[in-house]
C-alpha cells in the first residue's frame, strides 16, 4: 500500500476513534498542552482603537509585497499568512506575479471577552470582498495570522456586543466542539469513502474541495499525482455564535507530489511557470504545498458549516 494512501487510512480510523468520544488528537499525535506564555507575560484585553491600528498592517503588507521585501512579509505575519508570505514571496522574485493591493473597508472588530496572554482578536472586512482576517499578538508585536479568508455565505450572528465571547478550548461544550472541527476536516478530506462519519451538507465548499482531490490525478496523467492532508499546527481559535456554538478559525494543509512519466512533467499542476519561479526549472518530480484557510460554524449539535474560506499556493519544491 503506497505512503500516503497508508497515511489517510490510519488519519481517517483514528479520526473514527475521536468522534466516537476518544478525545482530540491531531495527525494522530495526542494534542500538545497550549505552550507556555513566556516569562513577564501579562494577560490583557484588546480595545478597537488597538484592533484598528492592528488592521493597518494590511497595507503595510501590500507595500513589503510589491518591493518583494521578504523578511518584512515574514515580519508582519504568523501562523497560515507566514506559511503564504515565505516561499511564496520569494517566487515573486523569479516572475511569479505579486498579489495586487486591496484596499479593505467597512471593518466589524470581533474582540475578546477576557484578558488573554497571547492576545488576537478577529476582522470582518465587508468591503470590497466580505473577508475574515484573524491577528496574533507574538514577540511584542501585532502579526497577521489568518486573511483574507473568503465569505462564502452568510456570516454568523456572532455572541458580540462591544465585546464577543471567546470559546476557550477546556470549555466540555463549545470548546470539545471547536476543538474537533480541524480533525473532522482532516478526516473528510482524507476518505473517499465516507468510513469516518464526518459530513458536510449539499454545496459546501469542502464538498467540493474533497470532490477536486479525487478527481485531480485523472488531470494530470501520464504524469502520476498523489496527495497528504495535514493540519497546520497552532492555537485553534474560536468565537461563540449567538444562541450556542462557535466560529472556527483553521488552516488545512495539502501536499502533493507530482511525478512525471518522462523526463519533465507533461501537466504541472499549477503551471510550468509557478514550477519556474518556486524551483528554477522544469523538474520530473515536484512537491506542491497549498494552505486551506477557513472559518468554520459548529452548532451545538455538531453540525459543521464553512462560512468562509480561501486557498493559496505556499511552495513548489523538488
Amino acid at each position: 500500500m503506497a505512503p500516503a494512501v497508508l497515511r489517510r487510512l490510519v488519519a481517517v480510523l483514528i479520526s473514527v476513534a475521536l468522534l466516537t468520544g476518544c478525545g482530540a488528537r491531531s495527525g494522530g499525535e495526542a494534542t500538545p498542552a497550549p505552550e507556555p506564555a513566556s516569562e513577564g507575560a501579562t494577560a490583557r484585553t484588546v480595545v478597537e482603537d488597538e484592533a484598528a491600528t492592528a488592521f493597518g498592517l494590511l497595507k503595510e503588507l501590500d507595500e513589503a509585497r510589491g518591493k518583494r521585501d521578504c523578511d518584512k512579509v515574514l515580519f508582519l505575519t504568523t501562523s497560515a499568512a507566514s506559511e503564504l508570505g515565505g516561499r511564496a514571496c520569494e517566487a515573486t522574485r523569479n516572475g511569479r506575479p505579486v498579489p495586487a493591493p486591496v484596499s479593505y473597508g467597512d471593518v466589524e472588530y470581533f474582540l475578546p471577552d477576557s484578558p488573554e496572554e497571547r492576545p488576537w482578536f478577529a476582522a470582518l472586512a465587508r468591503k470590497p470582498q466580505p473577508s475574515y482576517f484573524v491577528f496574533a499578538y507574538e514577540e511584542d508585536r501585532w502579526r497577521l495570522a489568518y486573511g483574507p479568508v473568503r465569505l462564502v455565505g452568510n456570516a454568523p450572528r456572532l455572541d458580540a456586543d462591544a465585546i464577543t465571547r471567546v470559546v476557550p478550548t477546556d470549555d466540555p461544550e463549545d470548546g470539545l466542539r471547536a476543538r474537533l472541527v480541524p480533525q473532522k476536516h482532516l478526516a473528510f478530506l482524507s476518505d473517499r469513502v465516507g468510513l469516518s462519519g464526518v459530513r458536510f451538507a449539499s454545496g459546501d465548499p469542502i464538498r467540493s474541495l474533497l470532490t477536486e482531490l479525487v478527481r485531480k490525478p485523472a488531470t494530470v496523467r501520464p504524469d502520476r499525482l498523489s496527495y497528504d492532508v495535514q493540519l497546520l499546527p497552532g492555537d485553534t481559535r474560536a468565537l461563540g455564535v449567538d444562541g450556542g456554538g462557535a466560529l472556527v478559525f483553521h488552516v488545512i494543509k495539502i501536499i502533493y507530489t507530482q511525478k512525471a512519466h518522462g523526463r519533465k512533467l507533461a501537466h504541472p499542476l499549477f503551471g510550468g511557470a509557478a514550477v519556474r519561479a518556486f524551483t528554477g526549472g522544469d523538474r520530473a518530480v515536484v512537491h506542491v504545498t497549498e494552505i486551506v484557510s477557513l472559518a468554520t460554524k459548529v452548532a451545538q449539535d455538531g453540525k459543521l458549516t464553512t462560512v468562509a474560506m480561501s486557498r493559496g499556493l505556499a511552495d513548489i519544491t523538488r
